[in-house]
C-alpha cells in the first residue's frame, strides 16, 4: 500500500506542532507495510531549523517550488492508494485541485487546525483549501472532534468526517534520567499565540513570579523580544525532538495551554499531552470541553484556572504527583499512540473506499 502525503512539514519540528504526529504516524504505517511518501515545501524558516532531511519510514520530498515537482508529483500520487493533502500545505488548495482529478486514490483532507481552517473559511479562505473543496474528498480527518465532526458534515458538506487525534511514539517519548539543563519545577512548551497569552500570563509566569525560588522553563518561539521575564524563568527558543524525553523527565510537572479557537471547539488534545504523559511527567492544564474522553480529569491530570490552583498543584506531594502520571502515562501507551492513529487512519480509510464504491453503485 503506497500513501502519498502533502503537508506542512516533516523535516522541522520548530514552531509548529505538526511535525510529531506525522512522524509517529508515518513510522507505525512503516511497520505495517506501507510505504508513505510526504512532500514538503522547502520553506526558508523550517530550512534554517530541520531535524533531518531523509528518514527510514517515509520517502521525503523537499521542494522549492510546486511547478518544478508537480510532474514527479502527480504520477507518485496516481499511483498511490491513499492521496492525503493537509492544513497548512502551502499552496494546498491548488495542489488539491490537480490531485482531485485523479480517478485512482482514494481523497483525503487531514486537517490538523479544523477550528481555525472553519473560521478562516466564514471569511477569507486560507491557501491550503476552499470551501467548495470541502465536498470533493472522500474522507476529511480532523485533529478536533466533538461537533465540529458534525459541522464538517452538516454545514461544510463533507462526505464523510473522522477524527484523527494527536499521539506520540513511545519509541521517542519515554522517561529518561533527569537533565540539569532542563530541571524546574514547572515546564511549558509552546509557540508563542496572542490568544494563549492571558493563560499564559495566569499559570505560567504568575506563579514563577509568586515562587522566585523555584525553576521555571518555557520553550518555545516567536516570543516578543521587548519581553521582560521573571528571573527564575529558564528560556529555550527550541528543543529539539530528541531532547523533549529529558526535558519532560526533568520537570516535576508540565503545563499545556489551548489556543482558544481549539479550546471553543472542545475535543482537540495537543499532541504535547500525549509526549509529556508517555514520559511520566505530572501534566496541569486548562479545560476544554471533552477533555474526559482522553484522560481521567480527576486522577490522570491537573486541571488549573488560576495561579492559585498551579501553585496547589505543585505544593502536592512528590509520591501523589508521581502516581497521577503514572497512570497518565498508561493511558497513553494504551489509546494514544502512533501505531493506534495508524489503525484508526487506515480503518478510516477503508470504510471512506467501501462508501465511495457504494456510491458509485448507486449512480450506475
Amino acid at each position: 500500500m503506497k500513501i502519498t502525503i502533502f503537508g506542512l512539514t516533516l523535516s522541522s519540528a520548530w514552531g509548529n506542532g505538526h511535525a510529531t504526529p506525522y512522524r509517529a504516524i508515518l513510522r507505525a504505517l512503516h511497520r505495517r507495510g506501507v510505504r508513505p511518501v510526504f512532500y514538503e515545501k522547502d520553506v526558508p524558516y523550517y530550512a534554517r531549523h530541520r531535524d533531518f532531511t531523509s528518514c527510514d519510514y517515509c520517502d521525503l520530498r523537499l521542494y522549492g517550488d510546486w511547478d518544478e515537482v508537480r510532474k514527479q508529483a502527480l504520477s507518485e500520487a496516481r499511483e498511490s492508494d491513499v492521496v492525503i493533502t493537509a492544513s497548512y500545505c502551502p499552496d494546498g488548495a491548488r495542489i488539491s485541485d490537480e490531485v482531485l482529478e485523479l480517478d485512482g486514490p482514494l481523497h483525503v483532507f487531514y486537517d490538523l487546525d479544523t477550528p481555525i481552517t472553519l473560521n478562516r473559511l466564514q471569511s477569507a479562505a486560507p491557501d491550503y483549501l476552499r470551501r467548495q473543496q470541502i465536498a470533493e474528498f472522500d474522507l476529511y480527518l480532523s485533529f478536533t472532534g466533538g461537533r465540529v465532526l458534525e459541522r464538517l458534515e452538516d454545514e461544510f458538506g463533507a462526505r464523510m468526517a473522522r477524527a484523527l487525534y494527536g499521539c506520540v511514539d513511545p519509541d521517542v517519548y519515554f522517561r529518561v534520567g533527569a537533565c540539569d539543563h532542563f530541571v524546574c519545577a514547572l515546564s511549558y512548551v509552546g509557540t508563542h499565540a496572542g490568544d494563549r497569552q492571558e493563560k499564559l500570563d495566569g499559570l505560567f509566569l504568575e506563579p514563577a513570579r509568586r515562587c522566585p525560588d523555584q525553576q521555571f522553563l518555557l520553550a518555545g518561539s516567536l516570543y516578543p523580544a521587548e519581553w521582560q521575564w521573571p528571573a527564575n524563568i529558564r528560556r529555550f527558543e527550541h528543543v529539539a525532538p530528541d531532547q523533549h524525553s529529558a526535558l519532560y523527565s526533568s520537570s516535576r510537572a508540565t503545563l499545556n495551554i489551548t489556543r482558544q479557537e481549539m479550546a471553543q471547539s472542545g475535543h482537540c488534545p495537543s499532541g504535547r499531552f500525549f509526549e509529556a504523559a508517555a514520559c511520566g511527567t505530572a501534566i496541569l492544564t486548562d479545560a476544554w470541553e471533552g477533555l474526559e474522553c482522553f484522560f481521567d480529569v480527576q486522577r490522570e491530570l491537573r486541571i488549573v484556572r488560576s495561579a492559585e490552583e498551579v501553585l496547589r498543584a505543585l505544593a502536592a506531594d512528590e509520591g501523589e504527583l508521581r502516581a497521577m502520571a503514572e497512570r497518565a502515562r498508561r493511558r497513553t501507551l494504551e489509546e494514544h499512540t502512533g501505531d493506534r492513529r495508524a489503525r484508526e487512519l487506515l480503518n478510516c480509510c477503508e470504510e471512506a473506499r467501501r462508501h465511495r464504491i457504494a456510491e458509485a453503485e448507486v449512480m450506475a
